[in-house]
C-alpha cells in the first residue's frame, strides 16, 4: 500500500469534514492511546509466553 503525498491529503480532508476540527484532537488522542494499549497487551502476552514456556 503506497500512499503519497495527494492520497493523504484527500484523507485528511475527509476526516475534517467527518469529524469536525473542534474533535479531531479527541480523535488524535484516543487513537493514540488505543495503539498505546494495543502494543502493551502484545508484550504483556509475549512475557508470558516467554515465561510459560521457560517452565
Amino acid at each position: 500500500m503506497n500512499l503519497g503525498m495527494g492520497e493523504l491529503l484527500v484523507i485528511l480532508m475527509i476526516i475534517l469534514v467527518l469529524f469536525g476540527a473542534r474533535r479531531l484532537p479527541d480523535l488524535a488522542r484516543s487513537l493514540g492511546e488505543s495503539i498505546r494499549e494495543f502494543k502493551k497487551a502484545g508484550r504483556d502476552t509475549e512475557e508470558k509466553n516467554l515465561a510459560e514456556s521457560k517452565k
